[in-house]
């Protein structure tokens, strides 16, 4: 029997790996009524875990974003050992809710973006817009015995959008309210906000990615901390003293003041703007904490002008709800609420609101994957800019003789 047509419940796994490559993210939820239909479905987390990469897998995964290092033979080979890793995550977050295989109707994996570039250049004739996710669907699918969605970002980026970000969708599923006007905001590696108006329809929700999340922090601590992949609990950038001059510097970059709709990665803030970042550590001698400081001021400078650039003259907000590893940063979370202050919105963390911070990617991509084994569109246009929806997704179906 179809796992999809056993009843309005159903259990479906979310497999997420982000830009600051922690780890992979596996949510187990149950969904309760169909796709698409009227009212929305209801969503219980039923178990989450995360299991960090082996040190040389994330050793590896950061030499494929050069595009230099990322010959054909380590990306394919990177693709299907990732395969392997997420249908572990897999399974054991499965087993970890107290199910097995046979009870889950999907499983929805992100994969791990090497390289996003969703702007179209000019190529043989052709206007040409790509994006590259490793993680083999194929494998997941073989290794837990369940259908796998994976490669979401790119039916997207085919009919005209950015292929990110896709979790909005989700977001107006499960936070829209008829009452309130709530920002969303996840800080991953990137930082992203998503506009949920009160009241509002598909049409009016709109996303973008705000700028640098973790990324720039997770650099620096990486390279002047050796045995540390992040500033745990905002501890270092408390200690230090935010540099003016090189953060009037930093609110200078481009993509700040890009229209809408817009999405960066690690091609604009990793590697080389860490170094850059160092040198100028280097030339003006700030200590490590006061530049760890200054950038986490930044991400949360970032977060404010993008609600004052491009949302307040739109919508009031009522609330900014942050998500993502960058709520469990004290002092970046204290510097966001200074931030907003002047504005009156309160910024509460996905905790405060009830949900899960590190789950909450993780189940939007079961959320998604649901909706593409319906064969239902699960993106939105008025986030990425695609000209019409689109079902988003490859489904790798394991054989069952």
């Amino acid at each position: 029997m179809d796992r999809l047509k056993r009843g309005s419940r159903r259990y479906a796994v979310g497999l997420m790996s982000g830009t600051s490559v922690d780890g992979i993210d596996a949510a187990v939820v149950e969904i309760t009524g169909p796709p698409g239909g009227s009212e929305r479905p209801a969503v219980r987390l039923a178990a989450f875990e995360n299991r960090p990469y082996p040190a040389a897998v994330r050793e590896e995964l950061f030499a494929l974003f050069d595009p230099r290092e990322a010959t054909v033979d380590r990306v394919g080979r990177m693709n299907a050992l990732l395969g392997e890793l997420f249908a572990e995550a897999a399974l054991s977050a499965i087993a970890a809710a107290g199910l097995a295989p046979a009870d889950i109707a999907v499983i929805g994996s992100h994969g791990q973006t090497i390289w996003h570039a969703p702007e179209p250049q000019r190529y043989c004739g052709y206007g040409v817009a790509f994006t590259v996710q490793i993680g083999e669907g194929a494998v997941i699918a073989a290794r837990t015995g369940v259908p796998c969605v994976s490669d979401f970002r790119v039916a997207d980026i085919a009919v005209g959008g950015q292929g990110a970000p896709l979790v909005p969708f989700t977001e107006l599923l499960l936070y829209g309210e008829a009452e309130r006007t709530l920002l969303l905001q996840n800080i991953g590696g990137i930082g992203n906000m998503t506009v949920l108006p009160a009241g509002g329809t598909a049409e009016d929700v709109f996303a973008f990615d705000t700028g640098p999340g973790n990324m720039l922090i997770d650099g620096l601590v990486s390279k002047l901390y050796p045995g540390l992949t992040m500033d745990e609990g905002g501890r270092i950038a408390g200690a230090g003293r935010v540099d003016e001059g090189l953060l009037g510097e930093l609110k200078r970059e481009p993509y700040y003041a890009l229209p809408l709709p817009k999405s960066t990665g690690r091609e604009r803030f990793g590697a080389a703007y860490v170094e850059r970042l160092l040198a100028y550590r280097a030339e003006r001698g700030l200590s490590n904490e006061d530049l760890i400081a200054t950038v986490t001021r930044l991400t949360a400078w970032t977060i404010g002008d993008a609600y004052r650039r491009y949302v307040r003259d739109r919508y009031a907000a009522d609330a900014l709800i942050v998500g993502g590893g960058g709520s469990h940063n004290r002092a970046l979370i204290g510097m966001l609420k200074r931030e907003l202050e002047p504005y009156g919105v309160p910024v509460l963390t996905q905790e405060e609101a009830g949900h899960n911070s590190d789950a909450k990617e993780a189940v939007a991509f079961a959320l998604l994957a649901d909706y593409a084994m319906a064969g239902l569109p699960n993106n939105l246009p008025s986030v990425t800019g695609a000209v019409r929806p689109a079902v988003m997704g490859k489904i790798s179906h394991p054989f069952r003789p």
